[in-house]
């Protein structure tokens, strides 16, 4: 395969990872790459991307409702409650990933989350958003990359105010899921529908 798009279902191009698996197409054609905004959208999308470390993405989106049960919703406030008890609880949920260290950092990442100002998480993470303009859209998968400067900044930007399991690769796929960057390849029909919101 030459890692340009895949004719999809209804024979239009897309990335050749969104014809891999059913729950991938409408993942890919209705939210990656689409910009997410709000504090607790994007807190579950940064605690998804953690959870996904060293997995496949189709792993944690065919859990993803099981997440969503689990910690209650994203909401920070909850979330930054949960006790040891609840530790407890999600290391026996079948419904999410059983991670001890992934479900510590999302406790405590929502811990140090409740303390910002509202808007304080989405103006940090899109402040990291790269120059889109003369950038060549990718046209195939060996074109995109894992890790950029900005990725690597986040990460750092992050860290710094006591986010935890955030690295350059993890910002990344992030800014990717998020719309901070249009990694749809130049020839699919999801490429540019970010930006016609």
């Amino acid at each position: 395969m030459s890692g340009g798009t895949v004719a999809g279902p209804d024979g239009k191009p897309r990335c050749p990872w969104a014809v891999s698996a059913e729950d991938y197409l409408a993942y890919h054609d209705d939210e990656w790459g689409r910009p997410v905004h709000g504090d607790e959208a994007l807190f579950e999308r940064l605690c998804l991307e953690a959870f996904q470390s060293g997995l496949s993405w189709i792993t944690i989106l065919r859990r993803r409702e099981g997440f969503r049960s689990a910690f209650a919703d994203f909401k920070i406030a909850s979330v930054a409650e949960f006790t040891d008890a609840d530790r407890d609880r999600l290391l026996a949920d079948e419904g999410i990933i059983r991670n001890r260290a992934k479900i510590d950092a999302t406790m405590a990442n929502a811990r140090v989350l409740v303390e910002w100002r509202a808007g304080e998480l989405d103006e940090l993470i899109w402040s990291h958003a790269p120059k889109t303009e003369g950038r060549p859209a990718p046209a195939s998968i060996a074109d995109v990359p894992a890790v950029t400067d900005e990725s690597t900044a986040l990460a750092k930007a992050l860290k710094k105010k006591g986010l935890r399991f955030i690295g350059p690769t993890t910002a990344y796929a992030l800014m990717q899921a998020c719309g901070l960057v249009d990694d749809h390849l130049a020839d699919c029909t999801s490429r540019g529908a970010a930006t016609a919101l």
